[in-house]
């Protein structure tokens, strides 16, 4: 099976490790694995700070880069929300002021997967044989928990870790205050939201606050950072790369 993989821009430029440690699960899994060079940003910020006509370029590019692939991965819930919630509706608003943009914006809705997504329901396996002897509480992203239902994919999969300890976050749901464009615009209410969060990690006691999308674990690793907590943030997708020959430290 070959699949392409949208690395997003937050892993690119902040996370290249999440980036490689999704092809080296899926490698695992006996997936080949692409890269199509022509990927650039999904669109997500500008069209959430209201840019839409300037999202549109972007959608035709993603089309063209990952056109004829059967499946599309990553690990970004934020990036797969984008495309299946708003790119028709960025379609849609182009076609009703006479641009045709409805066949790029709808081609890639039906073959985008988030990571834990693919993992579950495509490969039909929660067991990686991931190896990571920390106790880690889990935080689901806004975009993975509300727009795509992922439920209890990302749990099962930690849960299958040899050696992992899951501990239940309190307040799991509540967001984190990243929320994109949303922490520039409104710094002091993020960081609030961003103290409840981190605040609950913590009491969990918990080496690791793990989450399946890397804007949240930049804005809540951040803050913890920040504190000298002694707590790290760290993508799913990392620990489930971590073998017991190839520990992840």
């Amino acid at each position: 099976m070959r699949v392409a993989l949208v690395a997003t821009c937050v892993n690119d430029a902040l996370y290249p490790s999440t980036a490689i440690a999704t092809v080296k699960v899926l490698e695992r899994l006996g997936v080949d694995v692409d890269f199509p060079a022509a990927q650039t940003c999904c669109g997500q910020p500008q069209y959430n700070t209201g840019y839409r006509r300037a999202t549109e370029p972007l959608v035709r590019r993603m089309a063209r880069a990952f056109e004829g692939y059967d499946h599309v991965v990553t690990p970004s819930g934020s990036c797969v929300a984008m495309v299946r919630d708003n790119y028709p509706r960025i379609g849609a608003k182009a076609v009703a002021e006479g641009r045709d943009l409805a066949d790029a914006a709808a081609s890639l809705v039906p073959h985008v997967y988030e990571l834990t997504e693919f993992l579950v329901d495509v490969l039909e396996v929660t067991d990686l044989g991931a190896y990571f002897p920390h106790t880690v509480t889990y935080h689901p992203s806004c975009h993975g928990l509300r727009t795509l239902g992922l439920g209890d994919r990302p749990r099962r999969l930690l849960e299958a870790v040899k050696g992992l300890e899951l501990v239940e976050l309190p307040g799991a749901e509540e967001c984190c205050g990243f929320g994109g464009t949303f922490a520039v615009k409104n710094a002091d209410v993020s960081e609030a939201m961003g103290d409840d969060k981190i605040r609950n990690a913590l009491a969990t006691d918990a080496d690791v606050l793990c989450g399946a999308d890397n804007s949240c674990l930049m804005h809540i690793g951040g803050m913890l950072r920040r504190r000298n907590a002694p707590q790290r943030a760290l993508h799913l997708a990392e620990i489930l790369a971590s073998t017991e020959e190839e520990p992840l430290r």
